[in-house]
């Protein structure tokens, strides 16, 4: 189920993780996973601007997929 679609720049990403962080206009962190990068590419550069949308993640939080520059 989403919540919304959101706007941001990528803030950091590992790629060894597979793992990254977006921070929103609003000034949230968004986390999200490479495979959630709408372009299939698994991987981004921090400071990357983005569009994302917000699902329901793990326990109790909300997350980034949909990914895309």
């Amino acid at each position: 189920m989403g919540f919304g679609i959101g706007r941001g720049v990528v803030e950091s990403f590992d790629d060894d993780r597979g793992l990254g962080w977006i921070v929103d206009d609003g000034g949230r962190r968004w986390l999200f996973h490479c495979t959630t990068i709408a372009d299939g590419t698994r991987t981004i550069d921090a400071g990357t601007t983005v569009r994302f949308e917000v699902r329901s993640g793990g326990p109790g939080r909300l997350e980034a997929f949909s990914v895309s520059r």
